[in-house]
């Protein structure tokens, strides 16, 4: 399967994001604990190269606990001021504030020289789709001011939310990239659900994350649905319809629902805290 997602209104969003850069202080970047590296577009780098910058591993609740801290030593390694987040029960949200006040201090000290006293930061939030901007907004902001789902592309256009004093957000819709040269990085964010599930091959996708697993989380399959697991992903995915009693008229299994199922369950957490990316440092 080709993994590849690029719709129309992409191309839109990044133009206006291009001409909104410059109204901003500071691009704070959602990326998905499980995929911090594949999550992350190039567009994005190249958009805020002058710009202060902040990374938040959001959903690091569902990533594995000692790769997410190898994750923040990479960030901060690279002088990128980094927060472990969950936007949906709010864990870390609260030292955003802090965060924001340190990497903009160049910013607010300039401002204060010229007099310049209690300008808010203006950020844009940036990220790919379905990795919960809009949901980290609502959280951030104590109210729902953004809307929220879990399919991709549901921020079409861009709002300016004020948060306080001294923080404007302004949000913006997902953004992925024109062509991903390394299959493996659309394959993973097929698995985390940034891709529209209605043009992939679910069993497929199911498969490939079933060797992928079968490598760095062995028994995370085995446990969920007490199945051995096979030499083939195709005969695990259909260990887990019979687990799961997934059939078709007959007795003929149905391994687009059991794929359906496992894919849910990885993305819900119900494998266990698995990263799928382990930056170089943990490697070395």
């Amino acid at each position: 399967m080709n993994y590849q997602w690029y719709p129309g209104h992409m191309t839109k969003a990044k133009r206006m994001m291009q001409e909104d850069i410059k109204l901003v202080d500071l691009v704070i970047e959602l990326v998905d604990a499980r995929i911090p590296m594949s999550s992350r577009n190039p567009d994005i780098d190249e958009l805020g190269k002058n710009k202060s910058r902040i990374v938040l591993l959001n959903k690091s609740d569902l990533a594995d606990p000692a790769v997410n801290k190898d994750w923040m030593k990479y960030f901060k390694e690279k002088g990128i001021h980094v927060l472990e987040i969950n936007a949906r029960s709010g864990m870390g949200i609260k030292s955003i504030n802090g965060v924001v006040q340190e990497a903009c201090k160049e910013k607010i000290e300039r401002d204060r020289k010229r007099g310049i006293i209690n300008r808010p930061v203006r950020a844009m939030v940036v990220g790919i789709p379905n990795v919960g901007k809009s949901t980290f907004i609502n959280s951030f902001a104590g109210k729902a001011c953004a809307k929220t789902g879990n399919k991709p592309g549901v921020t079409k256009g861009k709002q300016w939310i004020r948060l306080n004093k001294s923080l404007e957000l302004l949000d913006t819709p997902g953004i992925l990239w024109p062509k991903f040269e390394d299959q493996s990085v659309g394959k993973k964010l097929a698995y985390i659900g940034s891709m529209n599930d209605e043009i992939m091959i679910m069993d497929e996708l199911a498969c490939d994350l079933i060797k992928d697993l079968s490598v760095t989380y062995p028994t995370a399959i085995s446990e969920r649905y007490d199945i051995m697991v096979g030499e083939k992903a195709t005969e695990t995915l259909a260990g887990i319809a019979e687990s799961r009693k997934c059939y078709l008229k007959g007795e003929q299994l149905d391994l687009e629902k059991a794929a359906d199922i496992l894919m849910d369950d990885f993305r819900a957490g119900r494998l266990g805290r698995i990263s799928l990316e382990i930056p170089e440092i943990a490697q070395a």
